[in-house]
């Protein structure tokens, strides 16, 4: 893209800016809810890229009056002067292009959204429901050094650890930092029980999926089928006794939600249904997924569930990403919480693809 045509286009992002932020202190579009969030996400997302363009226009402006100063000042001190700041505002220039490069690139319309996350035993047996509780715990240090705020949904335990447990995970742009956890995490250890020291191989499915809003996805209740239960494992003698555990089945798809972790069931049903509905519009995420990878295929984001995606290596103290290639030889610290490093690198392989695919055009 020629800087004339790329300088077009920042105005015209500019001048949609100007409007939105025009239109969200109408008191007629203030009361109409759906489209005041979506135009408030609009301008906040604006925000960045219209800034970096001020920017580069005030450096245009100014490396233009360094030029003209050097062209016809006869003061040879001036005249360095000049070029001394015309140099500094070159690489300001390089800078604020590379900026609004990566700014361009379309965004995922679920990266601001909250998250609901679950992780279920694979093969492994006892070791796998182990490794569920590592994962589990791995991220939830790590939420609480990002400032995310985290609630279990459901969980069921094994012998030792979890055969499956879900929670909900609310903070700035939560799906933007995990969507691609999504996956088949692999362990390879030696199990306490293991007497002979054997290298054992376990795996646990992690799903990390938008959390939906009813200006998402519509869903009728008449397709719903509620069920109640006592619920199994943990809670004391007040949850054993009492029907407080929430089944939800969606009947055209079949798909089933349970949440027996509250001791209300009417704060169960409200989490079930949120995770049903959850789900629901994850489907038609992934449907919409499907037609656009075949014309371009993520590397990152296959959209495949039962790809796996990691290996986490603890003879060898390591942790490699499959899809990228990337490995870490710091598997304690990983599991404590430091998984800044990998997140960071898929979002940035993501981003390189869609450059590549045409992400400024």
């Amino acid at each position: 893209m020629s800087q004339e045509s790329l300088l077009h286009k920042l105005e015209l992002i500019n001048v949609r800016y100007e409007e939105v932020g025009k239109q969200i202190v109408d008191p007629d579009i203030i009361s109409d809810m759906k489209r005041y969030v979506r135009l408030t996400k609009e301008y906040k997302d604006l925000e960045p890229l219209v800034q970096a363009y001020l920017d580069l226009r005030n450096t245009l402006d100014n490396i233009k009056s360094s030029l003209e100063i050097i062209k016809t000042e006869a003061d040879p001190e001036f005249k360095e002067m000049a070029k001394m700041e015309l140099d500094d505002l070159q690489k300001k220039e390089e800078e604020l292009n590379e900026e609004i490069k990566w700014l361009l690139i379309p965004k995922d319309p679920n990266d601001d959204k909250n998250v609901i996350m679950e992780f279920r035993a694979g093969t492994g047996g006892d070791e796998a429901c182990i490794f569920v509780e590592d994962v589990f715990r791995m991220y939830t240090m790590y939420f609480k050094e990002k400032g995310y705020a985290f609630s279990i949904v459901n969980s069921n335990t094994g012998t030792s650890g979890y055969k499956e447990i879900s929670m909900e995970v609310s903070g700035e742009e939560v799906y933007g930092t995990l969507k691609f956890e999504s996956g088949v995490h692999r362990v390879q250890r030696v199990p306490d029980t293991e007497s002979q020291g054997r290298v054992h191989t376990s795996a646990i499915t992690v799903a990390v999926l938008p959390e939906a809003e009813d200006i998402d996805f519509t869903l009728d209740m008449k397709d719903i089928r509620k069920d109640t239960f006592r619920a199994s494992g943990a809670g004391g003698q007040h949850v054993n006794k009492t029907e407080s555990a929430v089944r939800l089945t969606h009947i055209p798809t079949n798909t089933v939600v349970e949440c027996q972790d509250g001791r209300s069931q009417h704060k169960n049903y409200a989490k079930a249904l949120q995770v049903l509905r959850s789900r629901l519009y994850q489907a038609e995420v992934d449907k919409a997924d499907a037609i656009r990878s075949k014309e371009r295929k993520s590397l990152v984001s296959t959209g495949d569930r039962s790809a796996k995606i990691r290996t986490y290596n603890y003879p060898q103290g390591r942790i490699t990403d499959h899809r990228i290639g990337k490995t870490i030889y710091n598997l304690s610290s990983f599991m404590n919480g430091d998984i800044e490093e990998m997140l960071e690198a898929l979002k940035m392989a993501e981003n390189a693809e869609k450059l590549k695919a045409g992400g400024m055009d």
